[in-house]
């Protein structure tokens, strides 16, 4: 693990302007009679184009990144609603990641049916300070009133950004629809809530000049006369976003964040990701993000999410301890305990080989590889899997294996180490081969079982049972 002193900064913070815009708008909204569908890069009846303009924009990350919670929200759309138990006791394991700096900062919850208020206010009888319990609302001035009715000082309103939104769903003009949101957002501040996060849905097909950024504006202009704070969640409602600084908009999530902040001075902690994983670039682009001046991804644990899922939560907080070299106090074994209460408890399929929390993310069938683990496990395990993630390095026997895969099986379960260690050559290894590969010369297809390779241990190596 890196030192401390590696700690990841932002040099160049003195770029971007201190104070949001003032006084009248810098960047008018630009309405327009017909919607901007951007078919040069959107033609549907063929994949998305990826574009690029001949510019970029510099690396600007945030001194301070984290990460937030949408497992019981986007979540929920994706799969069986969570069950109160479940929502109680998964709340705990992101406390438990998430660590004592709240690197697991805030998880956001829908506040409309009677269990879902129920689970959120068993959570708030845990008491943890992280992750901060946020809701979700419509974009409707009555349902403050929920948000009031629980406690909470922070929700989040679904302000849906693009002309397919605007002209095709809501059968309105960019002016018309911006007015409506600004209704539901002096709703919002005379509520008394103190911070409301504005949901930027399917930003990256929105005209990021025309209308993002006026948006944006009128929001920070309302931020500072209100007292109210005004988060912007950057979303990639359908996975579009691409991660290069050089990518044209509305496409490329660098530079929306990078002129978001230095356009209208937004503060890292006012602007969040929010992804979708269409195009698999669901970790690609919140790690640009942050990057490039978002101070929170907003995750999903195991990337459950509505379609292809969100960004896994569990895989952001290993990136962020990339980033930052270290841990910062995050628990990474919760994410082992997390994969086994969706599966175990709540009937979730996680794939095996799936990363991190599959039963066999890192387990080898290869005999050669198998070779080089016994001499040392570095050459074939991403990291100390055994230490960081309460995970260690582990063999599968099928046909595959050889004789230094299935020494190396019995090694690890046995609990075999240092000069007590079977050697690949001993003639107990040469009989179990023989075993397997007779298993596989009839035809079989499945893997050697844990009790099966104990038997045979058993006949060949009797001595190691005495």
């Amino acid at each position: 693990m890196a030192a401390k002193n590696h700690d990841w900064k932002a040099p160049w913070l003195q770029q971007v302007k201190a104070e949001p815009a003032k006084g009248e708008a810098e960047h008018p909204l630009v309405d327009v009679d017909e919607p901007n569908l951007f078919r040069d890069q959107f033609p549907y009846s063929e994949i998305p184009k990826t574009m690029f303009d001949g510019k970029t924009v510099p690396l600007a990350p945030a001194e301070d990144i984290w990460v937030t919670d949408t497992t019981f929200r986007d979540g929920q759309q994706a799969r069986p609603p969570y069950t109160v138990d479940d929502v109680v006791h998964v709340y705990d394991l992101l406390h438990k990641l998430g660590g004592p700096k709240g690197i697991v900062r805030q998880s956001e919850f829908f506040l409309y049916s009677e269990k879902d208020r129920e689970a959120l206010e068993k959570c708030q009888e845990l008491g943890y300070e992280y992750p901060e319990i946020t809701g979700w609302i419509r974009a409707v001035p009555a349902d403050f009133e929920l948000v009031k009715q629980v406690g909470l000082e922070e929700t989040g309103i679904l302000t849906s950004i693009s002309d397919y939104h605007i002209f095709m769903k809501f059968k309105k003009t960019r002016a018309q629809v911006l007015e409506d949101f600004m209704k539901v957002i002096n709703a919002a501040a005379e509520a008394g809530l103190k911070a409301i996060r504005c949901h930027f849905e399917d930003m990256t097909r929105a005209d990021f000049w025309g209308t993002v950024v006026p948006f944006a504006e009128r929001l920070m202009r309302f931020s500072e006369e209100s007292g109210m704070k005004i988060k912007i969640r950057v979303c990639d409602t359908m996975g579009y976003g691409l991660p290069w600084a050089e990518a044209a908009l509305p496409r490329s999530v660098p530079k929306m964040v990078y002129y978001l902040r230095t356009e209208l001075g937004i503060p890292h902690d006012q602007l969040e990701f929010h992804g979708h994983n269409d195009f698999h670039l669901v970790l690609a682009n919140p790690v640009a993000a942050w990057l490039y001046g978002c101070a929170a991804a907003n995750c999903s644990l195991l990337g459950i999410g509505e379609r292809t899922g969100n960004s896994p939560l569990e895989a952001l907080c290993v990136k962020y301890a990339s980033l930052k070299g270290h841990t910062d106090g995050m628990d990474l074994t919760a994410i082992k305990e997390i994969g086994e209460y969706f599966e175990k408890s709540m009937g979730w399929p996680v794939p095996s080989n799936y990363p991190f929390v599959g039963s066999e993310f890192n387990v080898t069938r290869a005999g050669i590889h198998a070779d080089g683990v016994i001499k040392n496990e570095e050459i074939y395990n991403i990291f100390d899997t055994g230490d960081i993630l309460g995970r260690p390095l582990g063999i599968s026997v099928t046909d595959k294996s050889g004789v230094a895969g299935i020494a190396l099986w019995l090694n690890q379960n046995l609990g075999l180490e240092a000069d007590k260690q079977i050697d690949k050559r001993h003639p107990g290894i040469q009989g179990i081969a023989k075993w397997v590969e007779e298993q596989y010369a009839a035809r079989r297809t499945t893997a050697i079982s844990s009790e099966e390779m104990l038997e045979q241990a058993k006949q060949h190596m009797p001595d190691l049972f005495a």
